[in-house]
């Protein structure tokens, strides 16, 4: 079975809006190590968007900062798996997830290969709550946002986790690895 890994950015308070925290060359490396440990991307809508908007090549675009390259083009091969009810069709090396949730979700992690990845914010707290996650990885910034959306703001059951790797980037943030404590 391939492992369901989730990783996002956060600041002190708790704030998950990516536009919250730098986002430098290092951080950058960082998560196209963590996309390498995955064979596919399973996104909501608004992450897939997001991503697609940002990182989907497009004739005429602008470049991409170099630093941004290895990531871009990680993000932009990997296969993509997009759970929406509203939209019609993903058509960026993607395909739509309907229906069930948890089963749609357990069939991918049925399937071979080195483990499925999650970002974002609401689909990624049902998948907590389904207890699907097998690996979080908080990338915590020394800022204070003072606004939200807030990382599992209304999480009905606390999540326990078992600390598996530390790692602190020049920055000064901090990326911590968890296992849910089963």
């Amino acid at each position: 079975m391939r492992p369901l890994r989730y990783s996002i950015n956060v600041t002190l308070d708790g704030c998950c809006d990516h536009n919250a925290v730098e986002a430098d060359e290092e951080l950058h490396v960082r998560a196209a190590e963590i996309l390498e440990r995955a064979d596919a991307l399973l996104f909501g809508r608004v992450t897939y968007e997001m991503m697609e908007a940002a990182f989907r090549p497009a004739a005429g675009a602008q470049a991409l900062p170099a630093s941004l390259d290895p990531f871009a083009q990680t993000i932009d091969a990997a296969k993509k798996y997009v759970v929406s009810s509203t939209l019609d069709r993903a058509d960026w090396n993607a395909a739509l997830v309907r229906g069930d949730l948890a089963d749609a979700v357990r069939r991918l992690k049925q399937e071979p290969g080195k483990g499925l990845f999650t970002g974002g914010v609401k689909l990624p707290m049902a998948l907590a709550e389904l207890g699907l996650i097998d690996e979080y990885e908080f990338v915590v910034h020394p800022r204070v946002a003072g606004h939200g959306p807030y990382l599992f703001a209304g999480l009905a059951t606390p999540l326990d986790l078992k600390p598996l790797e530390r790692f602190e980037l020049r920055s000064g943030a901090v990326a911590t690895r968890y296992e849910p404590r089963r």
